[in-house]
Formats: C-alpha cells, structure tokens, sequence
C-alpha cells in the first residue's frame, strides 16, 4: 500500500477537522454554547453529529476483526450498539432533554437533590469516558503503524492535539459540525471501497467464505455467556454513555430529542451493515490476520490484498481517512463530555478558560493509558464501558426519570454497587490477573450480574430510606413527562 496516499488521506482529515471546527468557533460566544450549543441544534445535524461520535474504533475496526477471529457470533455487537437506541428512545431522550441539565452529574443533583450523588455520578462519568477513550487512542495508533510504519505512539499524540484544539477552540458548537461532518466521511469511507470488494469478490467467482468453527479461535471459555454480557452491556450500556447522553441536552425540546434518536437509528443501523461484510472478505482475503493479533486492521489492508495497484491504494487510503475520522469524532466527543464534568466539579471555577484545561486534562490520562495497554481487541475494550454505562448510569436513569421513590442513598448504592463492581471486574480483566475458566468469564463480561446488581441496590436502599425522597420530586417528575407547551416558564430557568 503506497504511504503517500495514506499521509494525504489522513492529513487532510485532520486538516478537514480543524477548519470545520474553525466554523463551531466562529459562533461560539457563550458558556451555553460551549456546553450545549445553547440548545439549538436541529435533528438531522444532531443525529449526523451523534452518529458521528458513536461510530468508534469499535464500529470501524473492531467488529470486522472480531467477525474475522470469531464467526457470525460477532454479530450481536452491531445489532447490540444499534438496539441501543431504540432503548434509549422509549424510556429516556424526551425526559432526559427536559431535565434542563447540562450533564449527568447536572441531572443527578437536579432529581435528587443531593451533592454527594452528583460527585459519584461525576467520577463513573470520568471513568467510563476515560475507559472509551484508551481504544480510540490504540486504534488511531495501529492504524498509522500499519499502513505508515510510523511508531505506535504517534497516531494515539496526533489524535489527542487534533481533539484538543477543536474541542478547547469551540467546545459543543464547534464538535457538532465536525461529528457531522466525519459521519458522512466515515459511511463513504467503508462504502465505496466494499462495493469494489464485492465486485472483485464476484469477478473471482463468489468462493465461499468458511466460517468453520474448527478454525475459529476461542474468544472465551463460556461463549455463551459471554454473548450475553455483551448483549446486555450494548442494549442498556447506550443510553448512559457521557458522550451521547449530553449530545441530547443540545435539542431545542423534547420532541427534537426524540426525532434526533429515530434519526441516529437510521443512520447506524445503514453503517453497521458495513463492517460484516469486511470481517467476512477477510475470512476469504485476509487470513493471516486471523493468527496474528492484529485483526482489527482486516478493514485497512483488503483495498491491497484484493484488488492492488493504484486503485487498491487509492480505496485503502480512502479507508484510512475513514478510521482516522473515526478516531476523532469519538475521542472529540468523550473529551468533551469528560472536559465538561471536570470543568463543573474539579477544577475551581466554571468558566471558558477552566473548560479548556480541563479539556487538555480530560485527553492526557486516557492518552497515557492508551500508550501502557495494548493487545486488546478495540471492540472488546469499548464493550467494557458499556458494561460500566449499563451497570450505573442506565439504572440511574430509568429509575430516577420513572419511578418516584428513588432516594440520595438508593442512586449512591446502586451507583457504586453496579457501576463501580464493573469497573473493578474490568480493571481486574486489562491487569491479566485472571485469565480463564468463570472467573475471567464473570469478570469480562460482567453486565450479566452487574446491571441487576446495580438496580437492585438502588431499589431496596430506596425502599429502606422512604423517608429520604428529595422533596422535589413531583416537580421533577412533572417537568419530565409533561411536554414543553403544557409546563409554565420559569423565569431565569433552564429551557
């Protein structure tokens, strides 16, 4: 694969980022806007915006290499990351927008009126989106040592200044015309390249792909219930994740929230149609990445391996251009997300400037996180904070927008319960203290028993403190499930 296509395709990302997030800048003039686009950003950009930042590593990379590795079973990642939405569209957009609240931590305080809930729900946040992080960081990196032969460190330094300047430049605003604007990018990015794939494939005279399981590798010890883990982990684990839940405090209403959700359906549900059939060809083209541990750059090497020549180079760096996208618009909005809880509960004051140190603290611990671990599949590694998504913030959620009696003690011990159990299982994991049989089953996979641990607890400590229900919980309740037109303004208040 020719270098110099692959520098030009990712230069010019970085450098498309960096102008669009010039535009953000442009208008960008207040707080708000740094934060939430002053509320004003329509479905269709929204949903191109959330989809942007939803499709990672994960969703570029990562689920044709484990469809590589592992067979059709991958499968549930893309049906898991999608369903994900239609979840999160029945039981929280709407609500959640009409909590008036900037993040998670914004909301926890507001329905529970309790300080020490807002500084739990703070560090998960910080965890969960530093944890999201190390992956995009690893894979920007793989990606430019593969095709660049540069070292694995530079593309996860390059990623990070790329994030740093077009969050820290327009924050909100700014990354909302980016992740758009990388959606489109990274959808053309696998599109046209896997028409040339199939038609090549076709040309060949359609050999059959072999998904034999005697040549599949053994992805664990209990498979079945490791799909379960992952099935639960994606199905819940979106509705709580930092930087998708405050893409939805940029709606103008509730309504809009829930239209920018069908809209986000849509277009994932079109993109995950796309990596299978990589992770599928690779089985056929690319099988000396099924015995290495790079599986994940299946998608970056099929453009040389089947087709060759200029052509072939010129789809790879296509390709190329698509996964450094990729790259950037999650990282971008995990920063952002992570940059605006450390702005509100850490750093001493809350204006533009302290966002902008936060932003540069938000990006530097994943970044040296991403340089100390590796080896992990990219899509397993996201899988893990789903597991924390679904374990705390799914519960917390769901609980606090629909039933009444979720108390201060209840959402604390569910948080730190499920949320925090999953975060210490996966830490255990990534250390490879424990590396077969259940044990490494139950600690990889660990939203089978975590997610119900973490509603329980925050049931039955509710139920045990009655006497603890925030005294403005009708109000909030109220202001949740009543649309806008039929609340009165309150006067200097959130809209």
């Amino acid at each position: 694969m020719s270098q110099s296509y692959t520098v030009t395709a990712v230069a010019v990302v970085v450098v498309a980022t960096i102008l669009v997030g010039g535009f953000g800048l442009r208008i960008s003039r207040t707080t708000s806007d740094f934060y939430v686009a002053s509320r004003t950003v329509r479905p269709g950009l929204n949903a191109a915006a959330i989809s942007g930042e939803y499709l990672s590593a994960a969703s570029f990379l990562g689920i044709a290499g484990l469809l590589l590795l592992h067979g059709p079973d991958m499968l549930w990642y893309p049906v898991g990351y999608t369903a994900g939405y239609l979840v999160l569209l029945i039981f929280v957009a709407a609500p959640l927008r009409r909590s008036g609240a900037y993040t998670l931590p914004d909301f926890a305080e507001g329905r529970l009126e309790s300080r020490p809930a807002r500084r739990v729900v703070s560090a998960l946040v910080v965890g969960a989106g530093w944890l999201y992080l190390v992956p995009q960081l690893q894979g920007a990196g793989l990606t430019l040592e593969i095709l660049t032969g540069a070292p694995n460190w530079f593309g996860a330094v390059l990623v990070a200044v790329v994030v740093v300047v077009a969050v820290a430049a327009g924050g909100m605003r700014s990354i909302t015309f980016v992740q758009a604007f990388q959606y489109w990018l990274k959808l053309t990015a696998l599109l046209v390249p896997a028409i040339f794939l199939l038609l090549a494939w076709q040309g060949d005279g359609r050999p059959a792909i072999d998904f034999d399981p005697t040549e599949l590798s053994s992805r664990a010890d209990h498979p079945l219930y490791a799909t379960y883990g992952l099935i639960i982990a994606t199905f819940l684990g979106t509705m709580g994740l930092p930087h998708v839940v405050v893409r939805f405090y940029t709606s103008p209403n509730g309504r809009a929230a829930r239209r920018t959700t069908l809209g986000v359906l849509v277009l994932i549900g079109g993109f995950y149609l796309l990596p299978p059939v990589y992770g599928a060809l690779g089985r056929l083209y690319a099988p000396a990445q099924a015995l290495g541990k790079d599986a994940d750059a299946a998608v970056l090497l099929l453009p040389d391996l089947v087709i060759g020549g200029t052509a072939g180079d010129l789809l790879g760096a296509l390709v190329a251009g698509g996964a450094f996208a990729a790259f950037l618009s999650t990282a971008s909005g995990l920063t952002m997300a992570v940059a605006g809880v450390l702005t509100q509960d850490v750093l001493p004051s809350r204006g533009v400037r302290h966002f902008r140190l936060a932003t540069l603290l938000a990006i530097l611990v994943p970044l040296g996180g991403s340089l100390v671990v590796s080896g992990m599949p990219v899509a397993d590694a996201v899988a893990m904070a789903f597991a924390v998504s679904a374990s705390s913030f799914c519960p917390l959620l769901v609980l606090g927008i629909w039933w009444r009696r979720l108390t201060p003690p209840g959402a604390i011990a569910g948080l730190l319960l499920g949320g925090g159990s999953a975060l210490v299982a996966i830490g255990i994991t990534v250390s490879g203290a424990v590396r077969s049989g259940w044990p490494h089953a139950l600690l990889a996979w660990p939203a089978v028993w975590s997610v119900p641990v973490g509603f329980l607890a925050m049931i039955l400590v509710s139920l045990a403190t009655r006497s603890r229900i925030p005294p403005g919980t009708k109000v909030a309740m109220t202001r949740f499930h009543l649309p806008e037109a039929l609340m009165p303004r309150a006067r200097g208040g959130p809209r």
